[in-house]
Order: C-alpha cells, then structure tokens, then sequence
C-alpha cells in the first residue's frame, strides 16, 4: 500500500476539536501529516487537495457550522479525496452541524467516507457553571483514536461508502452574535496580548486598554479560556442566561456518536 497522506484541516479556537482531528488522524495512521488549520486569521489562498485522505474537524456553534469557518473552508477543492468529518459540541446538541459540514465538503469534492461527534468543554463553561468541563479527556481521545483504526480499515478495504448522517434541512437557526462580546477586568489584566493572539477574528486590540470589535465577535471564548489572570468574562444577560439553561439540562456527561 502506498503512502498515506492525511490532510487535517480544522477550525478550533480552544483547541479541543483540534485534539479530537489529531487523534483521530494518528488512528488512521498517517505516513504524513499535511495541516491545514483554518483558525488563525484569513487567507485568501487557494489550496487544492488532490491525495490521500481528510480530517475536517469544526465546533458547533448553536447545532450549526461556524460561519467564519465556511467562509475560509470556501478556498479548499479536492477532487474525490476521502473525508472524515469530525463535529465537537459542548454536550448540549450537535444538531444539524453534522449533515451541514457533509454538505459542504461535498461540495468542495470531498467523498465523506466517516463522521462522528464527539464532546469538548463548552465556550460559556465557568469554574462556577461547568458544562463537560475538561472535556475532551483521555477516554474521548481514546475513543477518536480507535475511531481513526476503523476508518483506516475501511480505506484499506477500498471501502468509500458515505455513512447515513443525521440533522435536518432546512438547518435551524444559527449564532446570532446581537453585538456581544466579551469584557476585561483591567485591575486582573497584565497586557500581555494572549486574548489579542489568539483572537481567530483579529476582534481584539491590546495597547493602554483592552479593545473587543463586538461586531466582529463569534464569542468563541479563545480569548476567556487563554486569559492566565482570569481577566477576560462575559457579562451579558443572554450569555448568563443560556449558560445556566446548559448547567442545568445538560450536565450528564455524553458519548460520541459515530458514523462509519
């Protein structure tokens, strides 16, 4: 069998969908890894995916696609490769994110050969209301690695059936941002640029103060989670609201769910 290579292509401004991509790419076994990471910034570059296989890893945000990943996913073609897909969400629903990145990639000429969603801690989980806090763990990595043995089988047996996947068209309704975005405690914050770094949007702005473009904010929370002085939180009453209905409903740890 000749080389395997496997192309990781992911959006992940927490890095937890990135673990589960990564994990499910050493399952498969890959001879090389070809990373395509779609969180930092934008490019207007195109790239043409013509071997090997594909990991194509992406949040859900609100049981959808994040719009900032289509947007950047939309300069990517293949021409038949192979694809997994890989949907993290934060324990609540995945919803119609599943069946809508499958239609994307198909799209771009990918053939969905695999699928699965698995857990990661959610964007608005606090020390107070945690939602699959830590998650993904060492059980969720396990199981993306033995997920990434099974896909290599069905490749290695010239097996490129797409699986039955399940959600809904119309999708449902998506993020809808209403101008919010995070705020900072400017007697915690010590300016050392973390949240403005690893802003995907380039939303954050640190100089004398901190500055968040609320209109550009996806409220993916990278800039809350990196924060070592605690100083970047939401105070909104919508936030706060739809993070206690979470605490509340959904706090029984869930399994992944896959498709092959």
């Amino acid at each position: 069998m000749k080389p395997l290579t496997v192309n990781k292509i992911y959006f992940s401004p927490t890095g937890t969908t990135e673990k589960i991509v990564s994990a499910v790419s050493e399952g498969i076994g890959a001879d090389n890894i070809n990373l395509i990471n779609l969180t930092p910034g934008s490019s207007s570059e195109k790239i043409n995916i013509e071997n090997g296989a594909a990991v194509i890893g992406i949040p859900v945000y609100a049981g959808r696609v994040p719009e900032t990943f289509i947007e950047r996913f939309s300069n990517i073609n293949a021409s038949g490769t192979p694809a997994v897909l890989i949907a993290l969400y934060g324990n609540r629903n995945y919803d119609d994110a599943l069946l809508e990145l499958s239609n994307l990639a198909e799209k771009k000429g990918f053939n969905v050969i695999a699928a699965g969603a698995f857990i990661g801690e959610h964007s608005y989980s606090t020390y107070e209301r945690p939602i699959a806090e830590g998650r993904p763990l060492k059980d969720d990595i396990d199981a993306a690695f033995v997920f990434g043995r099974q896909i290599s089988d069905k490749i290695k047996k010239g097996d490129f059936t797409a699986p039955e996947i399940p959600g809904n068209y119309p999708y449902r309704d998506g993020v809808i941002s209403g101008n919010i975005a995070p705020l900072t405690d400017e007697n915690k914050c010590i300016k050392c640029k973390q949240c403005e770094n690893i802003c995907p949007v380039n939303a954050v702005r640190v100089s004398d103060s901190v500055l968040t473009d609320a209109d550009n904010c996806i409220m993916c929370c990278a800039c809350i989670k990196i924060c070592s002085e605690g100083a970047r939180f939401f105070s909104n009453e919508k936030i706060n609201d739809i993070r206690d209905k979470l605490y509340n409903n959904f706090s029984t740890p869930k399994k992944a769910e896959l498709f092959i």
